[in-house]
């Protein structure tokens, strides 16, 4: 009886150490569900958290080099340079593409400092700039490559497409080319307006219309994208064949190796900041279809990624005007001889 009685009471001591807490444990299903949704809570905050801690600054940095630098481009191309040839004219509206996307970067660092909400309107015309400067930038470069192919395959500027009014001709149907590649992105996010009763101003990867996003963003990619670094690319290896066959013929002829250096660079340049956006751009978009069996958590990653490339892609902006220098001599020369007369006045 003994031992039964010790036996008992330390049964019984058991049990009121399992059941004296019981109401605060939680059924094995419903633990399972809280950690899920604890987890699901966790990684969705991971992008909340970098659109203010990441992509304020980044924003915040781009337009405060980029802005200055494009706009002492414009200004110095307006008063400084008296003759334009078809380089200028390139040079000129890729620096004005830059400005304007310039522009749009302190009302994005204000929306997501202050998740507040916009204006429909105002919405829709920042992200359709940003988009325009993306593939326009890459156009312009391309122009601005081939200029240069001309000129050392025709150092006497004698074919067409040096001329400066051929240069206006491609520049406007450059502008309208991009225009009619972006426009229907006009149509997707007043689509996605509407359903968020123009409040939610959401990016390009995170829209729903009536056509497929998906294949939209793959057309972009490689009409806007891919073939324009491809043929930067080629001009490149055609410079690149023309400098040789120079060097064979005449002897320290390294002046005209400035054009390859600047044509490869602005390749490598384009490729290193283009590539990761567009990539994740359409995992982003692809990651949202219903065949896509991804984990929540997996598509919040994915989304992760997509934003720390936002501001990569954009960094172009910032680094155009170093080419522009290297672009022409006469510029260059026009403009610091005008920045020193402003300074000795003021001095």
């Amino acid at each position: 009886m003994m031992y039964y009685r010790e036996f008992s009471l330390f049964t019984v001591s058991r049990v009121q150490i399992v059941v004296a807490p019981a109401h605060f444990l939680i059924p094995v299903h419903a633990s399972r569900n809280y950690r899920n949704h604890t987890m699901v809570f966790n990684c969705t905050q991971t992008n909340k958290e970098l659109e203010k801690y990441y992509l304020l600054p980044s924003y915040a940095v781009e337009f405060c080099i980029g802005f200055p630098s494009n706009l002492v481009v414009v200004l110095g191309y307006i008063f400084c340079l008296q003759e334009w040839q078809s380089c200028n004219i390139y040079i000129f509206n890729l620096a004005i593409s830059d400005l304007v996307f310039l522009c749009t970067l302190p009302h994005l660092c204000y929306l997501y400092a202050n998740n507040a909400v916009t204006n429909s309107s105002v919405c829709v015309i920042n992200r359709y700039i940003l988009h325009v400067n993306l593939y326009s930038s890459i156009l312009f470069m391309v122009w601005i490559s081939m200029d240069r192919y001309l000129l050392i395959k025709h150092p006497m500027k004698n074919h067409y497409l040096l001329r400066p009014r051929v240069a206006l001709i491609v520049t406007g149907l450059t502008w309208l080319v991009v225009n009619v590649e972006v426009a229907p992105m006009i149509a997707l996010m007043v689509q996605d307006l509407q359903r968020q009763n123009l409040s939610l101003c959401k990016d390009f990867a995170s829209l729903k219309g009536y056509f497929s996003l998906l294949d939209y963003s793959l057309a972009l990619t490689i009409t806007g994208y891919i073939l324009p670094l491809l043929a930067l690319c080629v001009f490149s290896q055609q410079i690149f064949h023309l400098l040789h066959m120079q060097e064979q013929a005449v002897q320290h002829r390294t002046s005209y190796k400035r054009p390859l250096r600047v044509v490869m660079s602005a390749a490598v340049m384009f490729f290193v900041l283009y590539t990761p956006y567009h990539v994740l751009r359409n995992v982003r978009i692809a990651s949202q279809k219903p065949w896509a069996w991804f984990h929540s958590c997996t598509k919040v990653y994915i989304e992760a990624m997509y934003i720390l490339a936002r501001p990569l892609a954009f960094l172009h902006s910032v680094i155009n005007p170093v080419f522009y220098f290297f672009m022409g001599d006469t510029f260059r020369e026009l403009l610091i001889s005008k920045i020193r007369k402003i300074t000795n006045r003021q001095n």
